[in-house]
């Protein structure tokens, strides 16, 4: 069983966890994560997710994702996802996420990643990814469009590819 920890609207831990998949209560929120990687192309490895996922099953994703589980922080999430779901060894250095968006029960933080790497050289989770590929922005706009890709808004899929060269909100000069 996976034990997820328990956060307050203003991002305290509260001390508390529940299993994950849980209901939580008012004011009760978890932490999601999210990575996006681009290559210096300018693309974005995605990944499909299995037919049988529980959630958007078959559906194209950013990089990786997933549930901090309980006692991790958001940097060590991601770390853990990307090599459980891509084989990818990966060293944040302390960086933060890029960026931390708020939903009804959670916090998802997503963080902007660039390296080059060889397709052929992942290490698929069986559970969890069916393929992964490069994608340009438009293809992802496309299959945004065609229901082939898990409902994101058009403009942080946007603001993602925008923000891959310089992180913030200033554009890079």
């Amino acid at each position: 069983m996976e034990y997820i920890d328990i956060y307050t609207a203003q991002r305290t831990l509260t001390g508390r966890t529940a299993v994950r998949g849980t209901v939580l209560g008012d004011g009760e929120y978890h932490l999601i994560v999210h990575a996006a990687l681009f290559n210096a192309e300018g693309k974005l490895l995605i990944q499909r997710r299995q037919p049988f996922k529980k959630g958007w099953p078959n559906l194209w994703d950013l990089t990786v994702g997933g549930a901090v589980s309980a006692g991790e922080t958001s940097a060590q999430a991601i770390v853990r996802e990307l090599e459980e779901e891509l084989g990818l060894c990966w060293d944040l250095q302390g960086e933060p996420p890029c960026m931390s968006l708020t939903f009804d029960h959670g916090f998802d933080d997503i963080y902007l990643l660039r390296g080059e790497v060889d397709i052929r050289a992942l290490r698929l989770q069986r559970e969890e990814v069916a393929e992964a590929k490069w994608a340009t922005q438009a293809e992802v706009a496309q299959m945004l469009s065609d229901g082939t890709f898990i409902p994101y808004h058009e403009s942080l899929i946007a603001l993602l590819f925008a923000m891959r060269e310089k992180i913030g909100g200033l554009r890079a000069e």
